[in-house]
């Protein structure tokens, strides 16, 4: 079993980017690094957002889905916590299970304890992914807090069958670690300071949103995609 300091030193590289907050709005924190990107007013073209990085997109519902929606989210994010709770269950079931909406969960971790629960979810079978994230979330006050607590982080994995060998593998594995510093700094290029942020079909909009105002940006893009089908 690996040992407190070869966890935590797992997590050093991880930690380094963490430094932007979590925000329910508001001016942008961080140290976002300028990148030119292709688009109108340097912003990302749909092609550069929707590149994925080595670990690959988290990605539910219709591939071809009219809108796409990306959350940059940290599970340590009390206002990420709201909107899963509040939110993305009448998002789910009125445009992503029906085939209207895309939605790619990227990660955005703040802190150590929310960068450990990001590896934890990614070792995750991929029928796990979404369980577990959601279990994170919700148990937040169980796990949370200023230095790593493996057991309780384990504790919140067990609950999907994850066994505590492979968690303690998990914890050490330095490809995921990569592949999350590349998905959060990918981020910031964006713009990404502050969670959750969304992108609805290239739009960026931070903060939580209720579903009567994430409907408003919804319903016009299907529309127009109706009257101009690609």
């Amino acid at each position: 079993m690996p040992s407190r300091r070869i966890i935590i030193s797992g997590l050093l590289a991880l930690s380094a980017i963490l430094i932007a907050g979590c925000q329910a709005g508001g001016g942008a924190t961080g140290d976002t690094a300028p990148t030119a990107f292709s688009g109108a007013n340097g912003a990302p073209t749909p092609a550069e957002l929707m590149k994925q990085g080595p670990l690959g997109d988290k990605a539910f519902g219709k591939a071809s889905a009219p809108v796409t929606i990306i959350e940059y989210a940290s599970l340590t994010c009390q206002y990420c916590r709201q909107f899963h709770l509040t939110t993305y269950p009448k998002l789910k079931n009125a445009y992503i299970d029906t085939g209207k909406v895309r939605y790619i969960i990227r990660e955005f971790p703040i802190g150590r304890s929310a960068a450990a629960a990001a590896i934890v979810t990614r070792c995750a079978p991929a029928k796990d992914f979404l369980s577990l994230y959601d279990k994170y979330l919700v148990n937040q006050k169980q796990w949370t807090g200023q230095e790593v607590r493996p057991d309780a982080l384990f504790k919140v994995a067990a609950q999907t069958g994850m066994t505590r060998k492979a968690f303690d593998k998990c914890m050490t594995n330095q490809g995921i670690i990569d592949g999350l510093m590349w998905v959060k700094q990918r981020g910031r290029q964006f713009g990404v300071a502050g969670t959750p942020t969304f992108f609805i079909n290239g739009q960026k909009v931070r903060g939580v949103l209720t579903f009567e105002e994430m409907k408003g940006m919804i319903e016009p893009q299907i529309s127009a995609r109706a009257a101009n089908p690609a």
